[in-house]
């Protein structure tokens, strides 16, 4: 079986990353989401609600599994028993970022490879920061997320779409 994980933070999740899930779902037999749990970090949703927005969004998907993690993705990889790990590229910088972190994964364990995906061009801009810092001011994020996180975003910042 051929086997690959999708990390993320998915705080929240945008078209971008459903794109991202939907067409590499295409190429193995499961797509592991996994959602990491970074403590330094301070997460607009809980991992629970990002668990639940990412299983909401991916239902139709019938080989798509979520799931969340702590500590090193290339660890998290080993344990899913994922060979291939899937990282989303929007520009120039994405890739030279996620070049060093591949080719660092690669050394820890040989036997993991990274597939890149170019975003589509639509969502080349898009990332849960930017619609973050939308929403804050109460600014229309439907473009940028699913119809029915859009109210849930909102509410974060105690908005009323």
């Amino acid at each position: 079986m051929k086997r690959a994980i999708y990390p993320g933070s998915f705080d929240p999740v945008t078209f971008g990353h459903i794109d991202i899930i939907e067409r590499s779902a295409k190429m193995v037999d499961e797509l592991v989401v996994a959602i990491l749990n970074n403590s330094a970090k301070n997460p607009l949703f809980s991992i629970k609600e990002r668990v639940s927005m990412l299983e909401e969004m991916t239902n139709h998907i019938p080989n798509v599994k979520i799931t969340f993690f702590d500590g090193l993705l290339i660890d998290c990889a080993r344990k899913m028993e994922a060979s291939i790990i899937i990282r989303g590229l929007r520009a120039v910088t994405d890739f030279e970022y996620e070049l060093q972190i591949a080719q660092t994964n690669r050394i820890v364990n040989s036997q993991i490879d990274t597939i890149f995906l170019t975003t589509s061009l639509e969502y080349a801009y898009l990332s849960s920061t930017i619609v973050k810092e939308v929403a804050s001011y109460g600014g229309d994020i439907s473009h940028f997320v699913p119809e029915q996180l859009v109210e849930k975003i909102y509410h974060k910042y105690n908005y009323k779409n």
